[in-house]
């Protein structure tokens, strides 16, 4: 790992080493242009090693990721078609790999393999791991960053500062609506196989999602916080009880991992540029699970900025108003389109109203009766705002 010695300097520097942050550090140095890039990161490398969460990835994504030999294609476990129901009302449809002409609509997959096959791909002498920003400092011609790392305060001189480091914080400038839902995780074993075949199941608590993951099922048990509370505090047969209920008979759940939990809320920050200054992935905005739409929309942000910062037409600074302007425009209905859609399904199926669930199991219906409506969620889920007509 490189010494930080007081007074770097840069070209970009990308606040935040997750995969969408390194993702844009990647697509940088692969492409050859001279752009010095460095990676700042509050963990230490090879912290991801322990982490067990699964994503959803898309299509699309792996498109993006195979190019830049980033793609773990042997830690995926593909999906070939997605049920999707609601419980205690008529209606279903199944949206297949066939009708999109695709090898798989996504893929499920664990953060750490993904960060890894990332991270192998990125040399030590760009990323600084294990610092916390103390202050920062936009200037006309730079942004100025002040950091702590084992003890010493250092500072980095960057002519743009990517921030790639997480949830945006509640201020101002950041829109908030919280879903009062909590994501109850687990990895269940099916009873029969799940023969690649993910299903999506709407319920009055909120959607649970089951994943096809290795031999078992990633499950996003969507449900009230109190509600979260008590499935957390179960041992697990009662949690399989307790799954089995909410997702019915077509499949038996006989064994179960750990649990863990997170709060869900919609945030979008109103600009994604600043001087000097650009916000990408869950820094720009997090979205609600259902549909997986939100990590591959941030992996569309860093290729869209790095496809940005290395266009010869905005000159040789990579923080022109005019290329930051740019890219802003061009992200203005991925992500209008991706929240829209994502928050959209979340408020319309998690409702019991009888008018709402009537209305619910007819669009079901005309989604299963009508190949042209699969094929535009499909390839929402799969290319977001690409799937637009």
């Amino acid at each position: 790992m490189t010494d930080v010695a007081p007074d770097i300097e840069t070209d970009v520097l990308i606040v935040g080493a997750g995969p969408v942050g390194m993702t844009l550090a990647l697509a940088i140095r692969a492409s050859g242009v001279p752009l010095r890039v460095r990676l700042l990161d509050a963990r230490k490398r090879g912290s991801h090693a322990g982490d067990p969460r699964a994503l959803a990835l898309s299509h699309g994504t792996r498109q993006l990721l195979e190019p830049l030999n980033a793609w773990n294609a042997a830690a995926g476990t593909a999906i070939h078609d997605i049920h999707v129901s609601q419980a205690g009302g008529f209606g279903r449809t199944t949206l297949r790999r066939e009708e999109q002409r695709v090898p798989a609509l996504g893929y499920v997959m664990r953060y750490r393999d993904l960060v890894a096959a990332i991270d192998i791909r990125l040399s030590d002498d760009i990323i600084i791991d294990s610092a916390d920003i103390t202050s920062l400092q936009a200037h006309s011609d730079s942004i100025h960053v002040t950091l702590t790392r084992e003890g010493k305060q250092h500072t980095i001189r960057s002519r743009l500062l990517v921030h790639a480091e997480g949830t945006p914080t509640s201020e101002a400038g950041v829109a908030t609506f919280d879903y009062h839902q909590h994501a109850v995780l687990a990895e269940v074993r099916p009873s029969p196989r799940h023969d690649h075949r993910a299903w999506e199941r709407f319920t009055s608590d909120g959607p649970l999602a089951l994943l096809p993951l290795g031999d078992d099922y990633s499950v996003v048990f969507t449900v009230p916080p109190g509600r979260a509370d008590a499935l957390m505090a179960m041992n697990d047969g009662a949690f399989l009880t307790a799954l089995q209920q909410q997702f019915g008979s077509r499949v038996t759940f006989t064994a179960t991992s750990p649990r863990a939990r997170f709060p869900l809320a919609l945030r979008l920050r109103k600009e994604l540029i600043d001087t000097r200054q650009v916000w990408i992935g869950n820094a720009a905005q997090t979205l609600h699970p259902v549909s997986g739409q939100g990590f591959n929309l941030g992996i569309r942000d860093a290729w869209e900025l790095a496809d940005k910062l290395l266009d010869p037409q905005y000159g040789s600074d990579p923080a022109d108003a005019g290329r930051l302007r740019a890219y802003a425009a061009g992200r203005r209905l991925d992500r209008a389109g991706s929240a829209a859609f994502t928050d959209g399904i979340v408020r319309i199926f998690s409702n019991d109203l009888a008018p709402l669930r009537l209305a619910r199991g007819l669009g079901l219906l005309a989604l299963d009766v009508c190949p042209q409506a699969r094929k535009f969620v499909a390839g929402r889920m799969i290319s977001g705002a690409r799937a637009w007509p």
